[in-house]
C-alpha cells in the first residue's frame, strides 16, 4: 500500500516502514562515523527501546561496541489493512541491520511493566547471554498496571499547587496562543510518580538480581529532563518533576543495595520525541531552542545525544561526570548561559506572526514527521510499502 501521514493533534496515526529503516540505518550510520567505545558494554538490556532515546540507547552499544542487545517495547505490528507503529518498524529495521552485521538482538513485545515480561527476558538472558552488564530504562507510558497490586495507575502533565498559563503553539495552525493548565488534584501526583517514577526500574534490577543474571559489576541508567524556568510549573515542579525526583531516589537505592553495581540518572536535552509532543508549552520551546542550538552549531538529535552519553560518560575510562546531584547531564548544551539567554529572549518576542521567522518550527515539523518515518530523503513515497515488515526475533519466537 502506499502510506502517507495522518496527523491528529500530536499523534500521527500512519508510520512508512522504508522511512523507519531509512532513519534506523541513517543513526547507525552516525555511530559507526564515531570512535569505537572504549570501555565497551557486552550485553545490553534497553527497556523501552523502540523510539527516540531508547532505541538510540540500542543503537550505540550494538554498532559501537558490537554488544549483545535485548529490546523491550509495546508497539503494534501492521497488517495488510494498515500499517504498524513507528516503533515497530524501527525495531524491525534495528535487528534486520544487527543481524547482518553479525549481532546478537532479540526483541520483547509487550507490557514491560509486567512480572511476565521480566520472566520471559531472563529466561532468554540465562539461555544466551548468561548475564547484562548495561541496563537502560527509557520507558515513556502513560499509565502503569502494577503486577503485584493489578491496580492500574494513569500519569497526568498537571502543575502542583497554582494553575499554569503560559504561551504554546499549536503545531497544526502554526498559531501561538496561551494554554492555561489546572493544578494536580486527589491522586495524581501519587498516580504520576507510580507511572513514570523509579518503582519499575527497582524491580527490574531485583528482578535480573535474583535472578543470577546481572554482571558483577553492572551499570544502569534510567533518562529524566530537567528543562528551562519557563517550563518549571509544568515539568520539573509539577507531576512529572516529582516522578523523576522519585527516579533519582531509585538509582541511589539500586547503587547502595548491590555492591558492585552503579545506577545513573542522565539528564538529557529537550528533543522532539513522540512524548515531548504532548506536553503543552514544550513544542514552543523546542522550536526556539533549535533555532538557537542549530546557529550555534551544537544542536544534537537522539542519537548524537546517546552517542555522547557513552562516549563520555557510561563508557568513559574514568566514569561518568557528574553535577552535585550526582545526575549525568547530557543536558550541558541546551542549559548553557548563551543558548538560554538567547532562548528567553526569543521567546518574549514570539507571536503567530514571526513564528516562522525567529523559531525553527519547519525544523520541529520535520522532526516529528521523521518520527514516523516520512520526509526522508531517498525513500520513494508514491512506491508501495510492505505494512506487514516483521521482526526477526519475534517471528522466530513464534
Amino acid at each position: 500500500m502506499k502510506i502517507a501521514p495522518k496527523i491528529r493533534g500530536f499523534i500521527c496515526t500512519t508510520s512508512h516502514p522504508d522511512g523507519c529503516a531509512a532513519n534506523v540505518r541513517s543513526q547507525i550510520d552516525y555511530v559507526k562515523s564515531q570512535p569505537e567505545l572504549t570501555q565497551k558494554p557486552k550485553n545490553v538490556l534497553v527497556i523501552g527501546s523502540s523510539t527516540g532515546y531508547g532505541l538510540a540507547s540500542r543503537i550505540v552499544p550494538a554498532f559501537g561496541a558490537g554488544a549483545s542487545t535485548i529490546g523491550v517495547f509495546f508497539e503494534k505490528p501492521g497488517n495488510e489493512r494498515k500499517p504498524g507503529s513507528a516503533g515497530w518498524y524501527n525495531s524491525a529495521a534495528f535487528e534486520k541491520e544487527a543481524h547482518a552485521a553479525g549481532l546478537y538482538a532479540k526483541s520483547f513485545n509487550g507490557d514491560a511493566f509486567s512480572d511476565d515480561m521480566k520472566q520471559q527476558v531472563i529466561e532468554t538472558i540465562k539461555a544466551d547471554l548468561g548475564s547484562i552488564d548495561l541496563i537502560v530504562y527509557s520507558l515513556a507510558s502513560p499509565r502503569r498496571t502494577d503486577s503485584r497490586s493489578g491496580e492500574t495507575y494513569k500519569s497526568v502533565l498537571k502543575p502542583i499547587g497554582d494553575a499554569f498559563t503560559q504561551k504554546t503553539v499549536n503545531t497544526d495552525t502554526e498559531e501561538v496562543t496561551t494554554v492555561s493548565i489546572e493544578p494536580a488534584e486527589g491522586d495524581d501526583v501519587k498516580n504520576t510518580v507510580k507511572v513514570m517514577g523509579g518503582e519499575d526500574w527497582e524491580w527490574w534490577i531485583t528482578a535480573l538480581s535474583e535472578a543470577g543474571v546481572l554482571a558483577e559489576s553492572f551499570q544502569t541508567v534510567a533518562y529524566s529532563y530537567i528543562g528551562p524556568e519557563l517550563t518549571f510549573p509544568i515539568y520539573t515542579n509539577g507531576t512529572i518533576g516529582k516522578a523523576k525526583e522519585d527516579l533519582e531516589k531509585s538509582a541511589k537505592k539500586i547503587t547502595d543495595t548491590y555492591a558492585g553495581g552503579t545506577a545513573f540518572v542522565s539528564v538529557n536535552k529537550a528533543l522532539v520525541t513522540q512524548a515531548s509532543s504532548a506536553i503543552p508549552v514544550v513544542p514552543l520551546y523546542i522550536s526556539l531552542l533549535y533555532k538557537v542550538m542549530k546557529e550555534k552549531g551544537n544542536h544534537e538529535g537522539c542519537i548524537e545525544q546517546i552517542q555522547r552519553l557513552f562516549s563520555d560518560h557510561l563508557s568513559a575510562a574514568n566514569g561518568p561526570e557528574l553535577d552535585e546531584k550526582g545526575r549525568i547531564r547530557i543536558d550541558d548544551w541546551e542549559m548553557g548561559d548563551e543558548v538560554q539567554a538567547d532562548v528567553h529572549e526569543l521567546w518574549d518576542k514570539v507571536t503567530t506572526e514571526n513564528l516562522g521567522e525567529i523559531s525553527d518550527i519547519s525544523g520541529y515539523k520535520s522532526e516529528f514527521l521523521r518520527l514516523f518515518g516520512f520526509g526522508i530523503d531517498g525513500v520513494d513515497y508514491d512506491a508501495e510499502a510492505d505494512p506487514t515488515t516483521g521482526i526477526p526475533s519475534l517471528a522466530d519466537a513464534e
